[in-house]
């Protein structure tokens, strides 16, 4: 196995990565809540999680990515209060919860299809496991940890030690029931004791989703979901858990006190969070009203990679600021690598196709490429890497192997997940080669007039030129 160095957001530093099994990774990744489309603050995380699981595969490891789905228990605030999401899509929408989480689940496994991101290789509803969440609940009163009231049931953060160990808050830091339609529960220990389960009482009477319990009918509350599910699919401790920074104070701190709580043992030895996708300098969200989705750049007529292009560039513990400019030049960047590719596939016979060996000269690429990922996944450095590569190509072309340069790109491509092994070379009609033909005959000639005619031929035909020292280049018009 190859070496690879993360942060863990729980020792805040970087670590060189052991597996709990050999040759094995255990990776839980929070996913949506299928009230609403996810933004592209939203995905660029999933792109961040899709490029570790892909980096540890090239590492050698054998990758077991778990993922929820959340359909029930995440209420406005991620502090359990205010309205449960999925049940005020509902109501915007005139539609069922029920509906309401099949659609919004499809369309975020759309997304992720669009984006080249791997479909994690469990995908559960938390509707799909409310048995094991109930038991989950039992063992933490069991442990002493939950408690009941009128409304709820309750995780007693008093009784877990280092309870924020974590997001390394004060405990009089984490407030709740701040916004003036919040009722907060009067009967609760701590005004930082969060639900577990909710009774179907009082606010939460109507509710849509909900299953009988020891402590009443109801639903769960938002974090045991991916407690119960994580332990389930991958069993506890497992390798490592992901999400976004918001996660870290409130959802990823509840999750450890409640499965520690439960079975006495860490939920997950690293811990990684994806940095926010900032729109003008604020933080993407829904609430704010300032969110894009995947629909608002296609609609533009942007290819979806040219955002995960975009997220690239950026490492994934930093921040990425979102405007038009930045997306259009990762989409020329991307088109560069495109092309690239192209003219490179175009220099081949079909018989080289196949795998080629690496040649010395491009070694250094390589290793500077691995070094650049396992190093907490610098996608940044490693692009720079590739950008030398091609340059230095297009510089001394004799200098290289172009089919182990195709070979090793495409390796790289892997990580990337831009989908650079289905660029292929585009078979021009004989009608246009024919225009090309006649054009190039007439700039012989210096008819420009004439030329400037089959151009707008060539053009209308779908077809763009571009005349190089070599002859014309001509491709599909975008």
């Amino acid at each position: 196995m190859k070496k690879i160095t993360l942060y863990n957001t729980l020792t805040r530093k970087k670590e060189i990565f052991k597996p709990l099994r050999r040759g094995r990774v255990g990776l839980y990744t929070c996913g949506p809540t299928v009230y609403n489309y996810a933004h592209i603050g939203n995905l660029r995380t999933f792109i961040f999680e899709d490029v570790l699981r892909r980096a540890l595969a090239r590492a050698g490891y054998r990758v077991r990515h778990v993922m929820n789905i959340t359909d029930v228990g995440h209420l406005t605030s991620d502090a359990d209060t205010g309205e449960d999401k999925m049940e005020k899509g509902a109501v915007a929408e005139g539609k069922t919860v029920w509906d309401i989480a099949k659609f919004y689940t499809n369309a975020f496994l759309r997304d992720i299809a669009a984006l080249n991101i791997r479909r994690a290789d469990k995908l559960i509803p938390a509707t799909a496991t409310i048995k094991d969440q109930i038991a989950l609940i039992k063992k933490l009163f069991a442990k002493g940890y939950g408690y009941e009231t009128g409304q709820a049931v309750y995780f007693d953060v008093s009784r877990f030690k280092n309870y924020t160990r974590l997001s390394r808050q004060k405990l009089n830091q984490k407030k709740t029931a701040a916004r003036s339609d919040v009722v907060e529960d009067p009967e609760k220990r701590q005004a930082q004791d969060f639900a577990l389960w909710f009774k179907r009482v009082g606010k939460f009477s109507d509710h849509t989703m909900h299953w009988v319990s020891p402590w009443g009918d109801g639903f769960p509350g938002w974090h045991i979901e991916c407690s119960a599910i994580a332990t389930k699919y991958l069993g506890q401790p497992f390798d490592i858990h992901t999400g976004g920074v918001d996660h870290i104070s409130v959802h990823h701190t509840n999750e450890i006190a409640q499965s520690e709580g439960a079975v006495g043992k860490p939920l997950a030895c690293v811990w990684m969070h994806g940095e926010f996708l900032l729109v003008q300098e604020e933080k993407m969200a829904k609430s704010a009203g300032n969110f894009y989705t995947l629909a608002t750049i296609t609609k533009k007529d942007v290819d979806p990679l040219a955002f995960r292009y975009l997220a690239l560039t950026a490492h994934y513990r930093s921040r990425l600021n979102f405007s038009w400019e930045s997306l259009a030049a990762a989409e020329q960047s991307l088109a560069r690598l495109r092309d690239f590719i192209g003219q490179i596939q175009e220099n081949l016979p079909s018989s080289q196709y196949r795998r080629s060996p690496t040649s010395a000269v491009l070694k250094r690429y390589m290793q500077g490429f691995d070094k650049a990922m396992s190093d907490d996944l610098n996608m940044p450095r490693a692009l720079a890497v590739i950008w030398d590569l091609i340059n230095a190509y297009h510089k001394s072309p004799d200098e290289f192997d172009t089919a182990a340069v195709r070979t090793l790109l495409l390796g790289f491509d892997a990580i990337l997940g831009l989908d650079l092994k289905n660029i292929k070379k585009e078979s021009i009609p004989a009608a246009v080669k024919k225009l090309v033909a006649e054009r190039e005959e007439a700039r012989r000639q210096k008819d420009w007039h004439k030329a400037d005619e089959l151009r707008t031929q060539i053009h209308a035909a779908g077809y763009e030129l571009e005349d190089k020292p070599d002859g014309p280049k001509i491709r599909l018009l975008k």
